[in-house]
């Protein structure tokens, strides 16, 4: 059992379905996940995004380089940080999944675009 899972476990709620369920969502995009600060952060060839709970039963999808995101969508929120977005979730069926899908999509091309200007 990875170490997300047992982050997982030691969730209750709501915020254990949706961490569940974006989990499975990193999974499917390839994306590596650790643990490190003490909550779910994934990446590829970098830090891409991570699962942080938050008040209220809830837990932000936040994207490391967000400002950098088109937020076509409009659900990103940078909450007066320079270089984090992110969206709060706080129940799993409010999960904007095609939004967050093209999220995903486009932070992972800045990821692949970033690491190959190096």
């Amino acid at each position: 059992m990875s170490t997300i899972q047992h982050f997982i476990l030691g969730l209750d709620g709501q915020q254990k379905a949706i961490v569940s369920y974006l989990h499975h969502m990193m999974l499917e995009y390839d994306l590596i996940g650790k643990i490190r600060f003490k909550i779910p952060m994934y990446f590829q060839k970098s830090w891409v995004c991570y699962l942080n709970p938050i008040k209220n039963d809830g837990i932000e999808l936040a994207f490391l380089n967000g400002y950098q995101l088109s937020n076509e969508q409009g659900i990103l929120q940078a909450k007066n940080r320079k270089m984090v977005a992110g969206i709060d979730i706080f129940h799993v069926n409010e999960i904007p999944e095609t939004a967050v899908r093209e999220i995903i999509n486009e932070a992972l091309i800045l990821d692949q675009i970033a690491k190959t200007k190096n």
